[in-house]
């Protein structure tokens, strides 16, 4: 069993690791009863290491911390996950994420700002905590990234795709979610952001409490803009322009419940949420369907059944042509 742990550490943290070597090597963080030759291994790769002036007593002292992290908090506990589809995968990008962001920035290099990565990946939702008690769940072909608890001033995440966020109040610790056109700067409040890199649109919806936008090098604003629970804002990216309207916010955070619900919505932007929820590959082979507009809601229903109900509102047909759905006209 010592050869086996060793083995797998050493495949799974290397730079050309496979996903099925990542697993395996994670897998071992939930073998307590194998703590000890785990500890054991991780420091003689760490003590091997030459990291710039730095003794080998400093290299144990930071381990030190960083293995009675893990004892302390259990990272089942510090990353929850909730999956509702590609388990397996989702596990490997969240944990991966915290346990390499710990392992190699903290420990071998604890100078440098620790930043964790979770990707939740086409045809899943996921839910992460951080660990100030702010609850994020992301949703399709999302990535997110924040820095450690380095940062005393003030908490900040990257975000590239779709996010539910429930943040902790702290108002001494400003939460701050940076997408790549604008800031939204939060105190405690809940709140949905859309900003995925090849929609046209960046859409933030309040729920509850307040949210202050501020510009970034991609969006300049004269002013903040400052919403009010209900609100909506919505950047296009093309027109540089800026829309804040009333909306039912249920409607834009249905997803984290596993729900569909689209109004008035044309099926080439429908075409992408279902490609996104289902993890699967539409082609329209018709583009003069692509403006036929319609209202829906969905929970657990599979593909096949969402189709079937979109062909009977809509005059089209699909089928299923090896990997792909092709969608054409009636």
């Amino acid at each position: 069993m010592e050869k086996v742990i060793r083995e797998k550490l050493q495949k799974g943290n290397s730079s050309n690791a496979s996903e099925e070597e990542r697993q395996e090597m994670l897998a071992l963080f939930h073998l307590p009863q194998e703590e000890y030759i785990l500890k054991e291994a991780l420091l003689e790769e760490l003590e091997s290491i030459r990291i710039g002036n730095t003794t080998d007593f400093q290299k144990r002292d930071l381990f030190s911390k960083f293995w009675n992290r893990i004892e302390k908090e259990n990272i089942s506990r510090v990353i929850r996950k909730r999956f509702l589809n590609l388990t397996v995968k989702i596990a490997a990008a969240l944990i991966i994420g915290l346990f390499l962001g710990i392992y190699v920035n903290s420990v071998l290099n604890n100078e440098e700002p620790v930043y964790y990565t979770a990707h939740s990946p086409m045809g899943s939702v996921s839910e992460w905590k951080l660990p100030d008690g702010t609850v994020i769940f992301l949703n399709a072909d999302t990535e997110i990234k924040y820095k450690s608890e380095t940062n005393k001033e003030s908490r900040e995440v990257f975000l590239n795709g779709e996010a539910w966020f429930k943040v902790e109040d702290n108002p001494q610790r400003p939460f701050i979610v940076h997408t790549p056109y604008y800031d939204v700067n939060v105190t405690g409040t809940q709140f949905n952001i859309k900003a995925y890199d090849s929609d046209k649109e960046v859409v933030t919806t309040l729920e509850e409490g307040e949210v202050v936008l501020t510009a970034s090098n991609n969006m300049n604003l004269n002013k903040k803009i400052t919403l009010k629970p209900g609100e909506q804002v919505i950047f296009h990216k093309e027109l540089k322009n800026i829309n804040v309207k009333t909306v039912n916010p249920k409607w834009f955070t249905a997803w984290k419940d596993n729900k569909l619900i689209f109004m008035n919505m044309n099926l080439k932007e429908l075409v992408v949420l279902i490609e996104r929820k289902y993890g699967v590959d539409i082609i329209v082979k018709d583009e003069s369907i692509l403006d036929y507009h319609c209202d829906g809601t969905f929970k657990n229903e599979t593909i096949i059944e969402v189709l079937e109900i979109i062909k009977k509102t809509l005059p089209i047909n699909y089928k299923i042509v090896g990997q792909q759905i092709e969608i054409t006209s009636n």
